[in-house]
């Protein structure tokens, strides 16, 4: 029996495997090469090894248009807070992949330089291992993210670990008060004190 005889088609599914499925299909990831990871995810992107086939052949330049962050190489201290922001500015729900072993734990810099670990300025999705690893790796661990989103639960929101902006106010003052000093903690647990 075919197509055609068959009077009244229609099919049903959850909403929240509809969302998945659209979700882990349309991911945008930000262009964040940092090192030497940003070759082999480049090279990931490029006809051999085509990630368009899961829908993620558009490398956004704009974080407000992106909801994966591919973090490839090391990060230095004074790109931490760059890292913070662009991931700030991207849009909810979003994802972080930690590319190789500098991303990962520092790699082989472990200086005052660089960062011992993205995890400790972002929240990290899944770790790829290697130095650097190559595109059929990162591609595997894109799978692993599409599981996880697959998965999931939708509507999962990351204030438990320093997700969002993560501003915390230590002091709020009265309105007819004077400029006093407050001293504002940025997720990345540093301080400063501005007068307000």
């Amino acid at each position: 029996m075919g197509m055609e005889q068959v009077g009244h088609n229609f099919m049903t599914g959850q909403l929240e495997d509809v969302v998945q499925w659209a979700r882990r299909r349309s991911m945008w990831p930000a262009a964040f090469g940092l090192a030497c990871c940003a070759i082999e995810m480049m090279a990931a992107g490029g006809a051999h090894y085509d990630l368009g086939r899961y829908g993620m052949e558009v490398f956004r330049a704009s974080p407000r248009q992106a909801d994966l962050m591919i973090v490839a190489g090391r990060v230095s201290q004074k790109m931490a807070p760059v890292l913070r922001q662009v991931y700030d500015q991207m849009v909810e729900p979003k994802w972080v992949i930690s590319m190789g072993v500098c991303a990962s734990s520092g790699g082989m810099f472990n200086n005052y330089a660089i960062v011992q670990g993205v995890d400790q300025i972002v929240p990290v999705d899944v770790y790829i291992p290697g130095c650097p690893p190559g595109p059929e790796t990162l591609m595997h661990g894109i799978l692993n993210l599409h599981e996880m989103v697959r998965t999931g639960e939708i509507m999962k929101r990351r204030s438990a670990n320093n997700g969002g902006a993560g501003i915390e106010i230590a002091n709020v003052l009265p309105a007819d008060s004077a400029p006093t000093p407050v001293t504002v903690s940025i997720a990345d647990h540093s301080s400063s004190t501005l007068a307000v």
